[in-house]
């Protein structure tokens, strides 16, 4: 593994531990160059999951933008970090077991919106606003 602070690829093992329910193993490590400390995580290879886009282009299923997706909704809102993965956790545990190989970009977004529905209303508005595309103030009342 490479340090992604000096890219060095000699370092070692401070912890590891179960995460994500158990399908993944986190790693604490730090580099033997730099003694910067990083986090990694180890998973079972899954089947892939191709997302169809609005415009038909079709990509594959990639957690992260979820998970940018709710930081930029939740930024400063009191929703913590491990709250957040704790949600995409759950919304990819439910597309992994519900769909089949494809999911439409627009089953992850009402997913998204429904969890944080339940958490946070700014959160989901902020959500609902870039994700359906708001044009003027009318778009923010109906939600609201």
């Amino acid at each position: 593994m490479r340090c992604p602070q000096c890219n060095s690829n000699e370092d070692k093992v401070v912890d590891s531990r179960d995460s994500r329910d158990g399908r993944a193993i986190r790693r604490r490590r730090e580099c033997l160059k730099c003694q910067k400390r990083f986090t990694t995580y180890e998973m079972v290879e899954e089947i892939s999951l191709m997302v169809v886009k609005k415009d038909g282009r079709r990509e594959s299923f990639n957690r992260q933008k979820i998970l940018t997706g709710l930081r930029r909704a939740c930024e400063k809102r009191p929703i913590g970090v491990p709250e957040m993965e704790r949600i995409v956790d759950e919304i990819e545990k439910k597309l992994y077991t519900s769909f089949e190989r494809e999911i439409k970009a627009s089953v992850i977004g009402n997913l998204v919106m429904e969890k944080l529905k339940a958490i946070d209303k700014v959160a989901y508005v902020r959500f609902a606003s870039v994700y359906r595309e708001f044009e003027d103030t009318s778009d923010f009342m109906k939600v609201l």
